[in-house]
């Protein structure tokens, strides 16, 4: 039985990458964007990333920037994935396309587009008024499921320990991606959270997963 996978994103610190890891993240999503608080500057992620194990994935998220600049990042904080958070020029997605997770915003009863980006995953998150994700709040689970045929699928949105099970059996993802809902305050953990968080997801088995995904980070089999 293959578990779901968990990406504990808007890490800040080394005491939160170390609980994550404790309580058996896969991968830790790091948020160089200057206007979020959970914005880590490239240095501090660096320190962190050099003490991890090999076997966690590392995912840079990124709203904007040129091909250099993230390139330059990857080099500086060794960063394994870019998460494009946003509306990136499609030849700066395919530069990156075999380490690309692209964000797909759901609103609500939005169909899904058959766009076939050249990435690796889409993650899928709700819909702020910009039209832009990171709300921190649930979408209707039943507009992810036309979204399966695209690839991979990484579900986000307000997910909590609350609901993270439900919405496993529902649209059955490749793996859950959580910020927010394991907080005690912006940018910082609740490690009682994180660890309730990942065991309730670990447990729940999704289904109908295609073949496809059996494979997609390093530790991801």
């Amino acid at each position: 039985m293959r578990k779901t996978k968990v990406k504990i994103c808007g890490i800040t610190n080394l005491a939160d990458a170390e609980a994550s890891i404790e309580y058996g993240a896969d991968a830790l999503g790091f948020v160089f964007v200057k206007s979020s608080p959970r914005y880590i500057d490239v240095e501090k992620a660096q320190k962190i990333i050099a003490t991890l194990p090999p076997c966690i994935t590392t995912v840079g998220v990124f709203t904007e920037g040129t091909e250099e600049y993230i390139k330059a990042v990857i080099e500086q904080s060794g960063i394994n994935l870019i998460q494009f958070h946003g509306h990136f020029p499609r030849t700066i997605i395919e530069a990156f396309s075999t380490r690309a997770i692209q964000v797909v915003s759901i609103r609500d009863n939005q169909r899904s587009e058959d766009i076939r980006l050249p990435v690796r995953a889409y993650l899928l998150d709700n819909a702020n008024e910009n039209g832009g994700g990171g709300t921190g709040i649930p979408f209707h689970w039943d507009c992810a499921l036309p979204f399966q045929k695209w690839g991979r699928i990484i579900l986000a949105g307000g997910l909590t320990i609350e609901i993270v099970r439900n919405a496993i059996e529902k649209v059955h993802p490749y793996a859950v991606d959580v910020c927010s809902g394991v907080e005690r305050d912006r940018g910082k953990k609740d490690h009682a959270k994180l660890k309730q968080f990942i065991e309730i997801a670990k447990a729940t088995a999704p289904t109908g997963v295609p073949s496809r995904t059996a494979s997609l980070w390093r530790n991801w089999t």
